[in-house]
């Protein structure tokens, strides 16, 4: 479940170079993010609603807050990454992880995008 999980959300957080667990790295491609140091900020544990802000995220031309696609809590923040906060753009499915959480509606899984969808919708809005 929480594999399943990792790769849905991963579809979306790779492509912003923002997140996951998985054994292989984030494949190139153009990236309208890219972290600096000191930009993953504000990371938390404790319970998450469906759409709540779980932590900030800066690049070179802008900041956004990420948001949780998924209700549950979240049980453990990746600490790597106030030391290294590129760890996202060079291994999101490895190393650059930001959260790890506890669903607590796993029928919530259904509703994701797989990876492929993702990457077809990330490309028909940049047309």
């Amino acid at each position: 479940m929480a594999l399943r999980m990792a790769r849905s959300v991963l579809a979306a957080a790779c492509s912003l170079r923002a997140t996951p667990v998985l054994a292989v790295p984030c494949p190139p491609r153009p990236r309208p993010w890219r972290v600096r140091a000191g930009a993953v900020r504000a990371l938390r544990t404790g319970p998450a609603l469906l759409s709540d802000e779980f932590g900030a995220l800066e690049s070179v031309k802008a900041a956004s807050e990420l948001y949780s696609p998924l209700s549950g809590e979240v049980t453990e923040i990746n600490e790597a990454l106030a030391e290294n906060p590129g760890l996202v753009n060079k291994s999101c499915y490895e190393d650059g992880w930001l959260i790890k959480m506890t669903l607590s509606d796993p029928s919530e899984l259904d509703d994701l995008m797989s990876e492929e969808a993702y990457e077809k919708y990330v490309k028909s809005i940049e047309e």
